[in-house]
């Protein structure tokens, strides 16, 4: 998966939002103004971090030399994945879904219900 397949499947999920907030060379996603997945544009290896579970994130390391504790992180709650290497395009999507699922599920109650209505 490229940049602009990921930045795409990214903005085609409910609620999100691309911003800069950390300089023009960082695209950040999130979701309700939580963010979800992160991106440093001026890499010649294009990475993204995204949000886990905790548990997942430890199988997922042991299992993928692609998928590395979260660059610039916390490094127990975010992966930082090589997306144009050997990860499968499906397994990528369900890293980004599963990120963006877990935002969501820590939103107030009165997020949700925004989110919800959108």
């Amino acid at each position: 998966m490229n940049i602009e397949e990921f930045r795409d499947y990214c903005l085609n999920k409910k609620g999100v939002e691309e911003s800069t907030p950390f300089g023009p060379d960082v695209l950040v996603f999130k979701v309700m103004n939580k963010m979800f997945s992160a991106t440093n544009l001026n890499e010649e290896i294009f990475r993204v971090n995204l949000k886990c579970d905790p548990d997942k994130a430890i199988e997922l390391r042991a299992s993928y030399a692609d998928i590395i504790p979260g660059w610039h992180m916390n490094k127990k709650h975010w992966n930082t994945v090589y997306f144009e290497q050997e990860l499968s395009h499906t397994l990528i999507l369900e890293l980004i879904d599963h990120s963006y699922d877990l935002v969501v599920a820590s939103l107030k109650q009165s997020d949700k219900k925004l989110l919800a209505k959108l």
